[in-house]
């Protein structure tokens, strides 16, 4: 359909026909919808395999309803038809707002909402109804799905994932451009040579920056630009004329090009129609200043283009059916698993669902803790925010939580489990109260039928999960829900709901604070790698400017005459220098909200390219505009940066201290000095980023401003470069040789990469006390490998061996009080190990929500790399411990692992070294009861009934009252020193009842509560609370005999096993199955539940406590 005919049926309010000769489906239902005494008629204009497009007549004034008018609307059609647009219209027919609601996987759902005036040009709506489409050929296959698409790809975004393949052919590709790299650093070999390496990813990340931007037209509208330009080289070259494509065209593109405004450039090759860029990408590198000779030869270009143009680039996310699509968010992904080998450095990609996680259970809360201390009104228990959770029912509880309770309900709203339509069978089980419990639960180990389940559930999780949802539900319709950090502790959908709160709210000072809020929130990310968390951030931040910007410009609508801050923030948002809102949207937060740290070269610049693309990417092209009407980028150089966050002064108290040590007697002077020059350096920051905001950004007045700052930090940094050396023992006074201190020095530099943090950051460490907001993976490396390339002084986790425990350290040096810190670790972190004594102080003095998950494929991952048990720390001074169990899940059930999450508290009561890892009061109950017996049996290797427990455990513990048998070809050896551990007691009674409790589900629910989950070590076994000297002697003679049993039918079923291994040569063993002795195991946990004083409900809890992974495919009685 042509543009003219479009405007034509946008202008007379024709859309029937407008969507009729777009190919849909006639659709005439009239709704009536409800709200607040007025009814609104909403008429059936067309549909399209379910999806309905509706048509909201004027309120009774004859206007179109207000905005929080509009979305109750919304949210009452949508009950009826969840795939739908609204188009609203007036009396007068002068005025269209068309709405648009947008539903994605673990986002908020986003209303959008396009309005237009008769009087305008339609071009907005033109562009995004046009892909709506439908032809005669495509009518037999179109289904919802389709349909769907095509919406969101007019009126919203969506999100794709690029194969595999375009990585490992990417990561070839890398490694042979550095081949043809020359006149940097020659003499050394190319896997040594590190700034070879950096500059082969700053030059592909400028190519592939330039790959993005001409697919759009930007590079003089020709879409096959830089191959264009190669061949024009080639052909120069082919006339006897050296003329090299890197020296003679593509740096002049980059440094004269898109590297400066078109009045300032000064070009020696025609370039055509370049936009001017900013950013600092493509200005004069310090290598390029460093190496002025750098060549790379043609067929470098040659070979990489050819590559890239075997892919479709795209700036915006789309669903394409190609499998060879590229768009920005790839690019961290290639960078972080294949460009450069961060895992050998203990740091792995985060998918986007934990950043998600993480970023929204920190920013949010932050955010509204922010608005409650400046605005508390809204925060009163009988205030606008909580009275909105109270009336919106199970809104806020996500759909993996709510899976089937409709399903099973007799009517729309079910108040508890009783209610529902269980099989008898399973229902029988729900009266803990009654005897025998386990017998009436016999069928809970059975599959859920796939209408209830969530993938892979059996009725016991179904049913744990439903009690769940009631017992939320319940929670926020009585009122009970009135603290910020309740949406962590209950796991609620933080992000729609505030979602929500900014789009219905009709109190303007609300989104007044909120909006202030989020203008001034400081996120960090201290090992931001290519910038996984800095873009969770920024994903979160969008929709909350937008919808915040949104409701300012219907108050102001409105009441045109109030709200004179509302008018200063839109002015800014349009003003000719923003694209429009997207753009000044990410604008504000790339430049006001995130940072950056990482010791990588090649890392920063990844982050920055992802960040600059997300911005090119919100800008419509317009080739009659200036520049393409792309506004320059902002320079984020001093946001996102190379250093150590290790090494430096955190502080200004420890710079401070570092000098009264090097100079007692004028450290007073010299501490004055260094503080006029922080504060001089914070200013000309101040004066550089305001730079970034004036018409001339990019010309004199940016440039001066940012070698300014340059020179300020570089003269500042070299000062206290020097008083942090001398801390390590390099210092003038100790080395009095000039030329032996200065190549001590060099070494020391270059090896440390020191950054202070301090001083890089003063106004926020020092002017605001530190960063709002500290998120990201650290890195999980061992100190040890660390010291060969450079030692940390200052930080007490040093002693905790590994360097996530530092990087957390620090991170709590430089944030502010009652602000939010968030990291990813080893589950090291949480477990009883001496070791990681030191954090765990540091971690549970602050208090917070702490998670654990499996590592190890067992048998899912977080994510790929990590074969390691991880833990998920939530900090944020409550001074209370919440805490989930250790959880498993199959790769079907990853989807919706964070909506299922269960905190429970736990006191210094349950302290053991660590805190216990639990779920409910249930399994708490059944810790209290164990702790509060005592050890009384001496466990030692050297005593004489000795006993053989596997120092690794999975699904089951291993423990043993005989040697099993194992040899190798090398040592002949009959013992496993590797994976077995010996333990002794006094008396052979001792020892089988040692060996029962080991071999129990109670042991082992004990033990994934306090351990790392993976090693069991001689202090789990001998401080275990057996308590036998106040155990029943019946009880006792059950279990010795019970042990016998079981040792007798491990025997049974054991297969003798032989296997090759190179370091040991021929490898014999007997390999037990232990799931094959459940039974007994079970008859052993029925006696123990006698000794501890178990209820019937916890002895079901131990016995089935993770059975479905334990088990697997053996409780339905298949094949594994």
């Amino acid at each position: 359909m042509n543009k003219k005919k479009f405007s034509d049926y946008i202008k007379s309010f024709d859309f029937r026909r407008l969507f009729i000769d777009l190919g849909w489906d006639n659709y005439s239902n009239e709704i009536p919808i409800s709200v607040e005494d007025e009814v609104f008629k909403l008429s059936g204009i067309v549909e399209k395999r379910g999806f309905v497009i509706v048509l909201c007549h004027s309120a009774d004034n004859g206007g179109i309803p207000l905005h929080a008018t509009r979305r109750k609307i919304e949210n009452l059609f949508s009950k009826l038809h969840q795939e739908h647009l609204i188009i609203y219209e007036n009396k007068g027919k002068t005025k269209q707002i068309w709405q648009y609601a947008i539903h994605e996987r673990d986002k908020p759902k986003r209303v959008h909402e396009i309005p237009y005036k008769v009087k305008q040009d339609p071009e907005i709506i033109y562009q995004r109804a046009r892909g709506l489409l439908f032809t005669l050929d495509e009518e037999e296959n179109i289904t919802l799905v389709d349909v769907i698409a095509r919406i969101r790809e007019g009126f919203g975004t969506n999100t794709e994932h690029v194969t595999k393949k375009f990585y490992d052919e990417f990561k070839k590709h890398h490694t042979s451009f550095l081949d043809f790299i020359e006149g940097i650093d020659d003499m050394i070999k190319i896997q040594d040579n590190k700034n070879k390496q950096w500059y082969s990813s700053l030059m592909l990340s400028r190519l592939m920056f330039c790959y993005f931007i001409q697919k759009k037209g930007y590079l003089n509208n020709d879409l096959n630009y830089l191959q264009n330009k190669l061949k024009e080289v080639r052909n120069k070259e082919g006339k006897n004329i050296f003329y090299g494509f890197y020296r003679d065209f593509l740096l002049q593109l980059f440094h004269q090009g898109l590297g400066k405004p078109q009045k300032t450039r000064d070009l020696k090759v025609e370039i055509g129609n370049i936009p001017y860029l900013n950013g600092g990408l493509f200005d004069v590198h310090m290598l390029e200043r460093q190496f002025e000779d750098i060549n790379i030869k043609d067929d470098a270009f040659e070979r990489i283009f050819n590559f890239f143009d075997q892919w479709n680039w795209h700036l915006d996310i789309r669903v394409e059916a190609t499998g060879r699509d590229i768009n920005p968010d790839v690019i961290g992904y290639i960078f972080e698993k294949y460009v450069n080998d961060r895992a050998a450095m203990g740091a792995y990609y985060t998918k986007e669902d934990i950043t998600d996680y993480i970023g929204k259970n920190t920013i949010i809360p932050f955010l509204l803790d922010q608005v409650k201390k400046e605005y508390p009104k809204s925060f009163k228990k009988d205030g606008y925010l909580w009275a909105f959770l109270k009336n919106s029912g199970d809104t806020y509880l996500y759909e993996a939580v709510k899976k089937g309770i409709y399903k099973a309900a007799n009517d729309n709203n079910p108040q508890k489990i009783e209610e529902l339509n269980i099989p008898s069978n399973i229902a029988i089980g729900l009266d803990t109260q009654r005897p025998k419990l386990l017998e009436r639960r016999k069928d809970w180990n059975t599959k859920t039928p796939e209408k209830y389940a969530l993938p892979k559930e059996i009725w016991r999780e179904t049913i744990v999960r439903w009690k769940r949802y009631f017992e939320l539900k319940d929670k926020i319709t009585s009122g009970e829900i009135t603290e910020i950090n309740d949406f962590i502790t209950y796991n609620l959908n933080i992000r729609q709901f505030i979602q929500d709160i900014l789009e219905n709210t009709n109190d303007p000072e609300f989104i007044h604070h909120f909006y202030k809020a989020i203008h001034s929130i400081t996120i960090l990310d201290p090992t931001c790698g290519s910038g996984a968390f800095l873009f969770a951030a920024l994903n979160i931040l969008e929709t909350l400017y937008e919808a915040c910007i949104e409701r300012m410009e219907q108050f102001t609508e409105e009441e045109p005459r109030k709200y004179n801050f509302f008018h200063e923030v839109l002015v800014l948002v349009n003003s000719e220098e923003n694209s429009n809102v997207k753009y000044y949207t990410y604008k504000t937060i790339i430049l006001n909200n995130l940072y950056g740290i990482d010791i990588m070269h090649e890392a920063v610049e990844i982050a920055k390219l992802r960040l600059f693309l997300k911005m090119v990417g919100a800008v419509d092209m317009n080739l009659r505009k200036s520049n393409f009407g792309l506004e320059p980028l902002p320079d984020i150089d001093f946001n996102i940066r190379v250093g150590n966050t290790l090494v430096g002064f955190a502080t200004e108290k420890e710079f401070k201290m570092a000098v009264e040590l090097k100079e007692p007697l004028f450290a007073p002077k010299i501490i004055k000095d260094f503080e006029d020059e922080f504060r001089n350096t914070a200013t000309a920051f101040e004066l550089f980023q305001d730079a970034q905001l004036i018409t001339d950004k990019g010309g004199d007045t940016h440039k001066k401003a940012k070698v300014e700052l340059q020179k300020r930090l570089a003269t500042l940094n070299e000062k206290l470069n020097g008083y942090l050396a001398s801390t390590y023992g390099i210092d003038k006074n100790r080395i009095p040789d000039e030329n032996k201190f200065n190549k001590k020095y060099g070494e020391w530099y270059s090896s440390h990469q020191p950054f202070h943090w301090f001083a890089d950051f003063y106004e926020i460490i020092n002017g605001r006390n530190g960063f709002d907001v500290v998120i990201g993976n650290p890195p999980y490396v061992e100190y040890s490998k660390i010291k060969k390339l450079y030692t940390v002084n200052n930080l007490s986790t040093v002693g905790c061996g590994n360097i996530y425990a530092s990087v957390i350290e620090t991170a709590c040096k430089i944030i502010g009080k009652d602000n939010r810190l968030a990291m990813i670790v080893p589950l090291s972190a949480l477990a009883s190990s001496s070791r990681m004594t030191q954090l765990r102080d540091i971690i549970f003095s602050k208090g917070g929500h702490f998670s654990s998950y499996s590592g190890d494929t067992n048998p899912g991952i977080l994510f790929e790399g990590v074969k390691r048990q991880l833990a998920i720390l939530l900090l944020n001074d409550s001074n209370r411990i919440l805490i989930t169990k250790y959880l498993r899940w199959y790769a079907t059930e990853r989807n919706t692992l964070f909506d299922l999450l269960r905190y429970q508290e736990v006191t210094n009561e349950h302290f053991n070294k660590t805190y216990p890892k639990v779920e409910s009061t249930v399994a708490l109950n059944v810790i209290n009861k164990i702790l509060k017996c005592k050890p009384e049996i001496h466990i030692d290797k050297n005593l004489p009934e000795k006993f053989y427990f596997h120092r690794a455990f999975i699904y089951w513990l291993k423990s043993f009252s005989f040697k099993p048998y194992f040899y190798n070809e090398r040592d002949g050896s009959d013992i496993s020193t590797n994976q077995m551990k010996i333990g002794g007691t006094s008396s052979h009674d001792d020892l089988l009842k040692v060996i029962t409790v080991l071999n129990s589900s109670s042991y082992y629910l004990y033990t994934l509560a306090y351990s790392d989950c993976r090693n069991i070590r001689i202090d789990d076994v001998s401080g275990f609370r057996f308590g036998f000297n106040a155990m029943d002697k019946n009880i006792s003679k059950k279990l010795i005999t019970l042990s016998k049993d079981y040792a007798a039918d491990l025997k049974k079923n054991c297969t003798r096993k032989e296997i090759d291994s190179s370091s040991t040569g021929k490898v014999v063993y007997d390999e037990f199955y232990i799931k094959l002795s459940k039974t007994i195991i079970d008859n052993m946990d029925c006696l123990l539940a006698q000794h501890y004083g178990f209820t019937q409900e916890e002895l079901d809890y131990i016995i089935n406590y993770d059975i479905k992974y334990r088990m697997g495919n053996a409780l339905f009685a298949e094949d594994d």
